[in-house]
């Protein structure tokens, strides 16, 4: 296969994952018909955990079989990213109750927006002038999302865009654990911390039954297995062909994907002005990335 065409496999690929992840945002809507936000992300970390638990143990053979390698030093930071995926998961899995599918779309893609200024605290790397700017049409976008007022913003919208700051931190977290080169061990160990702590806070704060898992179950599996798992192994094929600034604006879609499923699956629909909003958070995105090229 020419490296053309690798890299237009990889940019395919990574339109599924966009696709597959804007979609979910579906699915995590309509399982809050049935069960509560902790108790749902319990059982995505839960499926996600299980089906990856193949591929570790194949990743790890391979990891003893290197001349140095790196034993127990995944551990730490799988750990501390299953507590941020929790908070970032859990915020989001509330906030999308009240927020509309083409909300939350828009909003968690403030991540990108937010990374770099993560990066400026954590490790004193300062934001260019492109990423300033990506800021600001952010935030006019934000504004014009939510039709001129912010104040119009309900409760699942602000915690929606607040989650956008875990989601970041957790960005950060991986990207240092990347360097171990043990991605699929990283990320079952993050999923199994994401469902041991949200079943536990479930059981303190959510009323559980049985038949209301089993009315739930379609979008569990849906986000467990595809959106949770199966991506991440696409992606992992993807960026082996496709530049990460290029596979981060691509992976943009998934807005556009969640507005589509929110309007075919659920009527949903934005005015004038929040259709500009919407694009002006999707310019944002393209700007933050296109500055780091």
């Amino acid at each position: 296969m020419s490296a053309m065409n690798a890299r237009t496999r990889g940019d395919l690929l990574i339109l599924l994952a966009a696709f597959i992840w804007g979609v979910a945002f579906y699915f995590q809507k309509v399982a809050m018909q049935d069960i509560g936000p902790l108790l749902f992300l319990g059982m995505r970390g839960a499926v996600a955990a299980v089906v990856l638990l193949p591929f570790v143990y194949r990743e790890q053979q391979r990891v003893q079989r290197r001349e140095q390698a790196h034993d127990g030093r995944i551990w730490p930071y799988g750990l501390l990213a299953g507590a941020v995926f929790f908070l970032a998961g859990g915020t989001q899995q509330t906030g999308i109750v009240d927020a509309t599918v083409t909300n939350t779309g828009f909003l968690t893609a403030l991540y990108v927006v937010v990374t770099p200024f993560l990066f400026w605290i954590v490790r004193r790397q300062r934001p260019g002038l492109m990423t300033w700017l990506s800021v600001v049409l952010a935030f006019v976008g934000v504004w014009a999302l939510s039709g001129g007022a912010l104040e119009s913003l309900n409760r699942g919208d602000i915690l929606v865009a607040f989650s956008s700051v875990f989601w970041a931190t957790l960005i950060i977290i991986s990207g240092q654990a990347s360097r171990l080169a043990q991605p699929l061990t990283y990320t079952c160990i993050q999923f199994a911390v994401v469902a041991l702590l949200s079943v536990a806070s479930a059981l303190m704060f959510e009323t559980i039954e049985l038949e209301a898992l089993r009315a739930a179950l379609i979008p569990i599996l849906y986000v467990g297995v595809l959106s949770s798992a199966f991506t991440f192994g696409i992606m992992a094929i993807a960026l082996q062909h496709v530049p990460a600034p290029r596979a981060s604006i691509l992976l943009s879609m998934e807005t556009v994907f969640a507005a589509m499923a929110g309007f075919l699956f659920l009527g949903e629909s934005l005015s004038a002005l929040g259709w500009i909003g919407a694009m002006l958070i999707l310019m944002a995105v393209v700007v933050v990335q296109r500055s780091r090229e």
